[in-house]
């Protein structure tokens, strides 16, 4: 997918319809169309970017800045306890243009879902190991 093809580009350029909550010059943030909850939003640069790991050094200080504002104007409007912020990145990613879901959330509310049952390692030595593979591989990007 492309920018020419790209529902999220369509909102940013004015092709697709969008009930926009908030834009600036980098970003723009709208109503998701199938909302967990009321006042769920979804925040993107106004650039195509895929994932997170496209992003430039600025762009990530301002969707991350402006996701933060967000997130507490939809946790004051909506008169939320809390808000989950999610970011899937290819796997689960139904538009591949790399955006926040903002969501507010109510104490009890019931939501459950792909963050449950949590999958504990089988013993020390495997965690570990998970561990070193990671900053292992935090090493050969830094290099």
């Amino acid at each position: 997918m492309d920018e020419k093809t790209c529902v999220f580009c369509g909102i940013v350029n004015g092709k697709e319809k969008g009930d926009i909550v908030f834009e600036d010059e980098k970003t723009i943030a709208f109503l998701d169309k199938t909302p967990i909850y009321h006042g769920h939003c979804i925040i993107i640069p106004k650039k195509h970017y895929e994932t997170i790991m496209d992003l430039p050094d600025d762009m990530t200080l301002a969707l991350f800045k402006n996701t933060e504002k967000l997130s507490k104007a939809v946790m004051m409007a909506m008169g939320a306890d809390g808000i989950l912020n999610i970011v899937n990145n290819i796997v689960s990613q139904s538009i591949p243009h790399l955006h926040v879901h903002i969501i507010p959330r109510k104490r009890g509310d019931g939501l459950k879902g792909f963050m449950w049952p949590r999958k504990p390692y089988k013993d020390e030595t495997e965690k570990l190991e998970t561990a070193k593979k990671i900053r292992e591989a935090i090493k050969k990007l830094e290099a």
